[in-house]
């Protein structure tokens, strides 16, 4: 009997202890996208506080940098841009406090070129003031919209751009026409400009074809033989290695890969460094 008692206040203990902790898991994690939602929100929420709690402590020039970035980012990077600072890793987009000594470089492109950009401004650290244009640039119908706010009221010496990946379905002449537009801003800057070739997709991409892209780079490259302009060709650079470093299907490249092209960035750069 005494057993018969013991064993039944135990099932009641372990049931007791199992709807708790089944209550807390509940109040943990949500179990439908709604809730999935709003826990998104309620830590986004939680991030923005916090950021702009950081960015007031900033100097002016860097605050007036952020003030840039939540105006171009958008909402898919704004908020990871946010959380990334927020947990003191480092981005493409960080402010750079420029050594007066060095020349400036503007990296101008899309998510490929930002995936790089880190890797360039490693590779080039004391030679050159690596910055990053605001946004993930997109296709040229973008730029001709927002390159006075890429290029900001700073003097560059040295551009990188790149239109490519984005552009592959706007229509050949309208994709030259819209770059021709772009080099001759650019051109206005009195800043060495530099190419830079759009990168490959996989047979398998699920961006569609390279021949997309192929075509594209022609393209550019008669604009940029017209116009007397450097190259830096990460099409070649890459291709026979895609397999290596490009994630499957994608457009986009590992950690390695990025820092396989930001070498031929750098050393593209460091060559224009170097005549002036």
């Amino acid at each position: 009997m005494v057993l018969h008692k013991v064993f039944y206040v135990t099932l009641l203990l372990l049931a007791f202890f199992t709807v708790d902790l089944s209550a807390k898991d509940k109040k943990r994690e949500p179990t439908n996208a709604k809730e999935l939602a709003q826990k998104k929100l309620a830590e986004q929420k939680v991030v923005n506080q916090k950021y702009a709690k950081w960015k007031a402590t900033l100097s002016p020039e860097q605050r007036a940098w952020e003030t840039v970035l939540e105006g171009n980012l958008g909402g898919f990077y704004l908020p990871r841009y946010k959380k990334s600072k927020m947990t003191g890793r480092t981005t493409a987009w960080d402010y750079v406090k420029d050594d007066p000594k060095l020349p400036r470089l503007l990296i101008i492109g899309d998510s490929v070129s930002r995936g790089y950009t880190q890797a360039v401004r490693a590779a080039l650290k004391g030679k050159v003031n690596v910055h990053r244009a605001p946004a993930n640039c997109g296709p040229t119908r973008t730029g001709l919209k927002k390159i006075d706010v890429w290029l900001g009221n700073g003097k560059w010496d040295i551009i990188t751009f790149n239109f490519g990946i984005h552009d592959r379905r706007t229509k050949p002449k309208i994709y030259a026409a819209n770059l021709k537009k772009l080099i001759d801003r650019l051109k206005k800057t009195n800043a060495q400009l530099i190419w830079v070739t759009t990168t490959p997709l996989p047979s398998d991409s699920i961006y569609g074809p390279d021949a997309a892209i192929v075509k594209r780079n022609k393209i550019a490259a008669t604009l940029m033989q017209k116009n007397d302009l450097p190259q830096c060709d990460l099409y070649t650079w890459i291709y026979s290695d895609l397999k290596i470093y490009q994630n499957p299907k994608d457009c986009h490249f590992s950690g390695k890969g990025y820092h396989r092209l930001a070498e031929k960035v750098s050393q593209a750069v460091l060559e224009e460094v170097e005549k002036k």
